[in-house]
């Protein structure tokens, strides 16, 4: 097995058993970057030199012995709205192209303290809004496993990274399935956790009521190792919650017996692929072969979470992105002949077709005369939501389903269409609406080549019992190849 092809525990392992260097594996990513960038464009931001220099630091912290975790000087990425101290953090858009923020986020001052090696900022639809990472002002990323499709978004870039190989994980943040849905499309691990769990302190806000932080890796064990180190609790973020167990690699047992699993029927209705069902059905007969118990059940308010979604996000997304007006920081119009004229033309010029919409539409919904009808309907719903994922959760320990209705649309299909790219998300918005943790794992490829996600779903601060759901479904299902080097070329043999 190459280099490329180990999970970052493995890696881990065998950086701190002196068989691999830190600056070996660093070289290694970029070898692989500069093999596949070209065509998968996965990055925004590249710092070759800054982390060879770190993986120079990291090594002599390791051999002092000062170093001594899992993933110590394992090579990783961060998606660009996350703020890295001294690395440009633009959101994927115009207005943010020149940002260089002065302090990292919580979740990046973890990852250093715990010795990652960061190589870069991952390309992601602009501030987070869009399903594909079409949106980007630095162009479209493309799906590793054929280059004609999208990797899904707005965590594309990361998804992506992990999925070509040039990175061995990756940070994402996930405000609507932003991590699971496009590690459905791309066939790697991503875990949304319970909200509050990791500080969102220095993630570029889109939607505060529903962004969370997570690791997209190449399995489970990947993705528990990197939560131990992002969770924790941060003054900083009023949004933190104190925990008091942060060790969920002990619940990586590779077995369900016992645990209770309902699968919504809602959820295999009317507008699924029938290999996505297919793909469901087969999840939940191997997690049955590891012990667990499968029913289904009625979980109701399904129709109703897009609306709401919607409504809540692009609300708090038109208070959030008042801030970027071409005064303090980013992009400013070039002519103006007064104040109010440069705000309109940086904003116009700045933010792309996607934004303004949902700044639009925010806008709209907490305007006078329309803010009970929409936005506040929109809050009670959500409530109602979070009240039948609780009754769900008094029987069943996890709640299993599809991550998305189909796998990775062509590229342009999607933004032809906004509707139906917003009920694309149709399966994951729920869980940000609830504060839930979700977890997405590849379990099989459709017809064309193109992976397919299987999601799990659990109660607030449950993450141990979606790890060990997702690890027993890993054992019965086998290790999952990527489309590294020779191991999985796409459809075309790219």
């Amino acid at each position: 097995m190459g280099l490329l092809e180990l999970t970052a525990l493995e890696l881990g392992k065998q950086i701190k058993e002196k068989k691999v260097s830190v600056k070996e594996a660093v070289e290694a990513s970029f070898s692989r970057i500069r093999e596949s960038e070209e065509t998968v464009h996965a990055f925004i931001t590249l710092e070759e030199e800054k982390a060879l220099k770190n993986a120079e630091e990291v090594q002599a912290r390791i051999d002092a012995g000062v170093l001594s975790g899992p993933l110590a000087g394992v090579p990783m990425a961060v998606k660009d709205n996350i703020c890295t101290e001294g690395m440009k953090t633009t959101c994927g858009s115009r207005i943010l192209y020149n940002f260089v923020p002065a302090y990292s986020a919580q979740a990046v001052t973890n990852l250093k303290k715990a010795g990652a090696v960061i190589v870069g900022k991952t390309n992601m639809d602009e501030f987070a809004m869009g399903s594909t990472t079409e949106t980007s002002w630095f162009g479209p990323t493309a799906n590793p496993w054929n280059k004609k499709h999208v990797p899904g978004g707005s965590s594309g870039g990361s998804c992506a990274a992990v999925a070509s190989g040039e990175v061995f994980y990756a940070l994402g943040s996930d405000t609507g399935g932003s991590i699971r849905q496009p590690s459905s499309f791309c066939g790697v691990t991503g875990i949304k956790p319970t909200y509050g769990t990791v500080s969102r302190y220095g993630l570029i806000a889109y939607g505060s009521s529903l962004d969370q932080i997570g690791p997209v890796a190449r399995d489970t064990a990947d993705c528990a190792a990197v939560l131990e180190i992002l969770a924790s609790h941060d003054k900083k973020d009023s949004t933190s919650v104190p925990r008091k167990d942060y060790n969920f690699t002990e619940a990586l047992t590779g077995e369900a017996k016992g645990m209770k699993i309902g699968i919504p029927s809602d959820y295999l209705g009317e507008g699924l692929d029938d290999e996505i069902r297919t793909a469901v059905l087969q999840g939940a007969e191997l997690l049955k072969s590891q012990g667990a118990e499968v029913e289904f059940f009625d979980l109701g308010m399904v129709e109703y979470a897009i609306p709401a979604y919607y409504v809540i996000a692009s609300a708090e997304a038109s208070s959030n992105l008042s801030r970027f007006d071409g005064v303090k920081y980013g992009y400013r119009t070039g002519e103006y002949e007064d104040l109010h004229e440069m705000y309109k033309k940086s904003r116009s010029e700045g933010f792309g077709t996607e934004v303004k919409r949902r700044i639009m539409l925010g806008s709209f919904v907490l305007s006078s005369g329309y803010y009970d009808a929409y936005y506040l309907k929109a809050l009670r719903t959500k409530a109602l939501i979070k009240q039948a994922f609780d009754r769900a959760f008094e029987k069943y320990d996890i709640i299993l389903g599809p991550a998305a209705p189909s796998t990775a649309p062509a590229m342009g299909e999607s933004l032809c269409d906004p509707l139906k790219m917003y009920l694309g998300d149709i399966y994951t918005v729920s869980v940000n609406l609830a504060g839930l943790p979700g977890i997405s794992v590849p379990c099989k490829t459709d017809e064309k080549g193109l992976p397919i996600g299987l999601q799990m779903i659990a109660g607030c601060f449950e993450e141990k019992k979606l790890f060990r759901a997702a690890s027993a479904y890993e054992k019965a299902r086998g290790r999952w190849e990527l489309p590294i080097s020779g191991c999985r070329p796409d459809k075309e043999g790219k």
